[in-house]
């Protein structure tokens, strides 16, 4: 059991660390390649924070334990809402002014729906997961195409200062990137092992483990980026890695799971935890642009509701475990 807890400790360290590195390589080598700043800031930093979740919940559905797979997809989407947001705006609020963002939540939206009609038969088949790599590639595309005509955006002046923050050779870029990429598999090979064999311990679901643990450590580089963001006043860039976060958990997360291992769904997971998801999404869009569509700003009440709705939600789970 110490050993267990000892890989998650480890694996989690590990896993933020590596997970910085690679996204810092891979938006330097981006850059380098003349990639527009609003292209990395949308697809390589929005979609590289969620590394972490891919590699935990490719290796759990390798392992044949899809239900943390699952679990860490949607947990770490409530997490980016409730917790991260929640915190940023009670230490800041946040001002809204990208486009790009007001076109991204009601996606995120839609796909929630798309994520919560496959789970209606309580299953997740392989061609579920290989529709939702389909859309996937999908937004990638649109993402590219906004990416490549975007001008004036705010997202663009904030991207722009985080690679300047992080100048580095493409040489150097290249190496932190295959580091980093590395890393992220090894970390996330030990908090897998880790994670389930304390959770076959404690006779506790794989999904629980996924939804808690394993969501939150998985989510900590969406929180060290907004912290970071938050000392710039980089507002905009706060939101976009949670949505570009949020996105990539639905669809690619979720999706390459279900092709590697097909898996059956409590029902509980639609009316509980895609329940949750789908309400913090809708929230955050009301929370962003009101009920009239004009972008406003999320402030510290906004915040300190969104944690409490995660307190609420947490206790809720472990009750059900210590009961």
């Amino acid at each position: 059991m110490l050993l267990a807890l000892a890989a998650i400790i480890a694996g989690l360290i590990l896993l933020v660390w590596s997970a910085d590195r690679f996204i810092e390589g891979a938006a330097a080598t981006a850059k380098h390649l003349g990639m527009p700043s609003l292209l990395i800031g949308m697809v390589i930093i929005g979609f590289g924070t969620s590394a972490p979740e891919l590699a935990v919940s490719a290796m759990a559905a390798l392992d044949g334990n899809p239900g943390l797979a699952l679990g860490n997809a949607y947990g770490s989407n409530i997490t980016n809402i409730a917790v991260i947001v929640g915190i940023t705006a009670v230490i800041a609020p946040i001002a809204v002014h990208s486009q790009v963002i007001r076109k991204e939540l009601p996606l995120l939206l839609v796909l929630t729906a798309i994520a919560g009609y496959q789970l209606i038969d309580g299953e997740l088949t392989r061609l579920d997961g290989w529709v939702l790599l389909a859309v996937f590639a999908a937004v990638m595309g649109w993402s590219i195409y906004q990416g490549m005509q975007g001008k004036g955006d705010s997202l663009i002046g904030e991207t722009d200062a985080e690679l300047m923050a992080h100048p580095m050779p493409l040489n150097i870029a290249l190496m932190w990137l295959a580091i980093g990429l590395v890393l992220l598999l090894v970390s996330s090979r030990m908090l897998v092992w880790g994670a389930v064999f304390i959770a076959q311990s404690l006779g506790v679901s794989d999904l629980i483990i996924g939804l808690t643990i394993v969501a939150i450590g998985t989510s900590l580089p969406e929180l060290a980026s907004a912290l970071a963001a938050v000392k710039k006043n980089e507002h905009d860039l706060i939101l976009g890695n949670i949505l570009g976060s949020g996105i990539f958990n639905t669809l690619a997360v979720v999706g390459l799971a279900a092709t590697i291992e097909p898996m059956t769904v409590d029902m509980e997971v639609l009316y509980r935890d895609w329940t949750l998801m789908a309400a913090l999404t809708i929230g955050l869009l009301v929370m962003s642009f009101g009920l009239t569509g004009k972008a406003r700003t999320v402030g510290r009440p906004d915040g300190v509701v969104l944690l409490l709705v995660y307190v609420g939600y947490a206790s809720y789970l472990v009750s059900t475990v210590v009961g």
